[in-house]
């Protein structure tokens, strides 16, 4: 019991959650400032504003369903946290794994954004309520591309769980490059998830202010955007697992605590190298509308991580 609250709350669990999801926020901002020729915020900018929303009084407005409103975030966190325990880090075994955990972890990082959709909603405000459906909106549309991306692995891999294809992939890395096609739209799925540029458009603040959030002030807004920033880091982790399996068996091979260190360190290059990926992404391109979102996570997304899925299947068929 005690080594499971440690995973839980310590390692891989939320301690470690927070600090790397603000080290990789602070990558994030400073990346994207280089490339729009800007100096960026300091390395200690997001623990900062993270304390400065935590000393700040919760507003709540009178009409909110109060309930709904405060344990929204706290929701949200919960998830994502949970999620990280099923997904291997330093070796090809996750803290928590079993038969079927990927279908968990893509069930527990679609819950924040429900929770974005019930905390804009049940705020009463004509801002925070359009927020809330545009969230709702685009869930729709990028999910489907994201589960067949994620989905089409585990059918060459043969298995449903994270570390069984962490495994698999580890031992056959050649295999590993079938799925590029996969890795390509799960990083434009992940964009949306996380409702960064160009997939914004459910807080546009020069629209509608701050969407789902414009009633949320304080240590409830703080959560909110550490549970966004934690949750960026368990979906580029879990990319890690799936399409970069290089490193996961290093423990076995080295053997030790230098085997797990060095399976660790790699495990920070992929998920920053993810990172950066993303911010790229977002630093090259402008706001979509809603309608250009769904249409193209529909036509063109989906289709794209159809040919994943149909690519792993003729490779299982006649390579395997």
């Amino acid at each position: 019991m005690g080594w499971q609250l440690f995973q839980m709350l310590v390692f891989p669990g939320f301690l470690f959650l927070v600090v790397f999801a603000l080290l990789a926020q602070y990558v994030d901002r400073k990346f994207c400032a280089k490339l729009q020729n800007r100096v960026g915020p300091p390395w200690y900018q997001p623990w900062a504003d993270l304390l400065k929303l935590g000393a700040k009084e919760d507003l709540i407005p009178i009409d909110v369903d109060r309930p709904v409103f405060t344990a929204a975030p706290l929701v949200a966190m919960a998830a994502v946290a949970t999620a990280m325990l099923y997904i291997p880090v330093w070796g090809p075994t996750a803290a928590w794994s079993f038969s079927g955990d990927v279908i968990v972890v893509l069930y527990l990082l679609t819950i924040p954004t429900v929770t974005f959709f019930l905390a804009g909603w049940y705020s009463r405000s004509v801002f925070s309520m359009l927020g809330a459906v545009r969230s709702l909106m685009q869930l729709f549309a990028y999910e489907v591309p994201l589960f067949l991306a994620i989905l089409a692995p585990a059918l060459l891999a043969g298995t449903w769980s994270l570390s069984g294809m962490a495994a698999f992939y580890s031992a056959r890395p050649a295999l590993a490059a079938f799925n590029v096609i996969g890795l390509a739209v799960s990083l434009v799925a992940l964009l949306g998830k996380l409702e960064k540029v160009p997939f914004d458009i459910p807080e546009a603040e020069t629209e509608i202010v701050g969407g789902t959030f414009t009633e949320y002030s304080g240590r409830l807004l703080g959560m909110f955007r550490l549970a966004i920033d934690i949750e960026m880091v368990v979906g580029a982790t879990l990319l890690a697992a799936v399409f970069l399996p290089f490193g996961l068996s290093t423990g076995a091979w080295l053997g030790g605590s230098a085997g797990a260190i060095v399976g660790f360190l790699l495990y920070l290059v992929k998920v920053t190298v993810i990172v950066l990926l993303m911010s790229l992404a977002r630093s090259l391109c402008a706001r979509y509308r809603i309608d250009q979102m769904i249409n193209f996570c529909w036509q063109i997304a989906a289709p794209v991580a159809f040919v994943q899925l149909l690519l792993d299947l003729a490779v299982k068929e006649w390579i395997v």
